[in-house]
């Protein structure tokens, strides 16, 4: 039988605040948070590709992202797998 493969939701910055966190670790979702990885101040051109590598799936609601060029050039480059929340 194929077990299927876990998935590590990584919580940007924005998402980051402690009822989030606690919602999902509740629910039994595996998660990685931005602040306990990166620097506060790190672009999102230099985070995301070292996420994507690390294979995690972004959830954000830094809809910015997908209208900046040079961070979809990042998120593409890497194969970054995100969910963008509207507000």
């Amino acid at each position: 039988m194929i077990q299927p493969q876990s998935i590590t939701f990584f919580i940007d910055r924005c998402l980051g605040n402690r009822r989030i966190v606690e919602m999902l670790r509740s629910a039994g979702v595996t998660i990685k948070i931005h602040d306990k990885h990166f620097d506060k101040g790190a672009q999102d051109v230099d985070w995301l590709p070292q996420v994507g590598k690390m294979g995690k799936v972004v959830l954000t609601k830094d809809g910015k992202i997908s209208n900046n060029l040079l961070e979809r050039i990042a998120v593409a480059r890497a194969q970054v797998k995100m969910f963008i929340f509207a507000s």
